[in-house]
Formats: C-alpha cells, sequence, structure tokens
C-alpha cells in the first residue's frame, strides 16, 4: 500500500499534473489521512493544573529522535477520566499520537486507561514502522499520568490517616 501511495505521489504525472509545496507534498505522500487529521486539528492541547490532587502528569521522551510529550489526566471521585491535555514537541506522528491518546482515555476509568496499548493507536492511526515509537511515547505517557494520579492519592490517603491518629 505505502508503495502505491509513493508511486501516486512520485510519479512523474502528479508534478505535471499538479505543484505540490513541500508540507504539502509530505503530508499527502507520507503520512495517513488520520496523521494529517490529528496534526492539522489536534485535540485537546495545553495543560491542567499539576498541582491538583486529580490530576496526573505523564512527561515522556524518545531520545533517539527528540520527541517529547506531556500527557495529564482530569480523574473524578468516582475514578473515571474526565479531561485530558497534551502538549508534544515532535513529529506529526508523535502529536497525532498524543491527540488521540487523550481522546481515548477521556470517559475511561483509570483501569481501562490502562489497557490502552501502543499497537492500538498505530493501527487506528496507519502507522507505518518507522513511526511505531510515536505510538508507544502515548502508551508511556498515558501509563505516567496515571501512575502519577495514582502516586498522589496514596500520598493524600496517607496524610488523612496522619492527620486522624
Amino acid at each position: 500500500m505505502a508503495s502505491t501511495v509513493a508511486n501516486k505521489c512520485l510519479s512523474p504525472l502528479a508534478f505535471i499534473t499538479r505543484r505540490f509545496s513541500a508540507p504539502e507534498f509530505i503530508t499527502q505522500c507520507c503520512y495517513h489521512k488520520k496523521v494529517v487529521d490529528h496534526y492539522e486539528n489536534p485535540r485537546n492541547v495545553g495543560t491542567l493544573d499539576k498541582r491538583s490532587k486529580n490530576v496526573g502528569t505523564g512527561l515522556v521522551g524518545a531520545p533517539a529522535c527528540g520527541d517529547v510529550m506531556k500527557l495529564q489526566i482530569e480523574v473524578d471521585d468516582h475514578g473515571k477520566i474526565v479531561d485530558a491535555r497534551f502538549k508534544t514537541f515532535g513529529c506529526g506522528s508523535a502529536i497525532a499520537s498524543s491527540s488521540l491518546a487523550t481522546e481515548w482515555v477521556k470517559g475511561k476509568s483509570v483501569d481501562e486507561a490502562l489497557q490502552i496499548k501502543n499497537t492500538d493507536i498505530a493501527k487506528e492511526l496507519c502507522l507505518p514502522p518507522v513511526k511505531l515509537h510515536c505510538s508507544m511515547l502515548a502508551e508511556d505517557a498515558i501509563k505516567a499520568a496515571l501512575a502519577d494520579y495514582r502516586l498522589k492519592q496514596q500520598d493524600d490517603q496517607q496524610e488523612a490517616v496522619r492527620a486522624s491518629s
């Protein structure tokens, strides 16, 4: 399939009939339309108050490519993720993976969010093998945010026990 897209985009006829600007050429030929959609219209960009006891923050990076991903979740009193935000410094696939991850975690319980795997993200976005590390970063960011949230909850419970003693 990738060769079909590449052949279509790289054929001389494509250049004769239509001129692409460099960014348009790359998005037309190298990224799936789902990646382009999340890149051009990212969902849930921003930050939540990291000091809040109901907010978990995950910050992960990939030294090999320089991508850095911050993903935050806000959990209600019933353990349901009610909001998610991200900021990502990286390629289109990293931004798309972050955007999709925030969409998928919303409305899930903490335990359900842990079930989101990089393979699911990669499959949904049709990521090529060379971009699988982006979906791995998104999974790691979800896990890190959930771990941070759980750590804050444990600290909160320990403080309550100390206060009652």
